[in-house]
């Protein structure tokens, strides 16, 4: 949630979903394919997932239709099934939002880490609201940045504690200790 996503479509169904989420001003779903092919038969996804809404669209050098994404919010994937078009579906419970709660100052290294990364990747970031005193907003982008197994990256994701997710990225973020002046 928070996070940006873009993407390439190339594919009809992807072209009629993005039209229809763009009309009617709606987002879309966003899970792991955990067993089967993203353009075959899924069998098994994720349990939890990410709506994203689009923020803005153009045509990439190739002649493809390029989308920015932005993540919302956290769903439970409740029963799937795929449309006559091929279009994977999904009927889903939402998760609550977790509360903003301040970056405490044991985890401030990974707020700072943040922020230096996206001051390299600004471009990708254009349509993201910036919070880096929030816990929860710091830890789910370190989720998204960090070259993590895909497996972990969900983990995290299905964490509903702030605060935990920082504590488990801690670890694996390197960097020297914020030092007061």
């Amino acid at each position: 949630p928070g996070g940006p996503l873009p993407l390439r479509i190339f594919e009809t169904r992807y072209t009629d979903m993005v039209r229809s989420c763009m009309r009617d001003n709606q987002p879309f779903g966003v899970v792991l394919i955990e067993d089967g092919e993203e353009a075959g038969a899924v069998t098994t996804t994720a349990t939890v997932g990410c709506s994203a809404r689009i923020a803005d669209f153009n045509r990439l050098p190739d002649g493809l239709l390029g989308i920015s994404c932005v993540g919302e919010r956290k769903f439970r994937v409740q029963r799937v099934w795929r449309a006559a078009d091929g279009l994977n579906m999904a009927e889903v419970s939402w998760l609550a939002d977790e509360t903003a709660l301040p970056l405490p100052a044991e985890f401030a290294r990974l707020g700072a880490t943040v922020r230096r990364a996206l001051a390299e990747l600004s471009e990708h970031y254009e349509h993201v609201e910036r919070k880096f005193d929030d816990a929860a907003w710091v830890g789910a982008r370190l989720a998204e940045l960090l070259p993590l197994a895909l497996s972990d990256k969900q983990a995290l994701l299905e964490l509903d504690d702030p605060l935990a997710r920082l504590d488990a990225l801690s670890s694996v973020v390197p960097g020297e200790e914020i030092r007061e002046k």
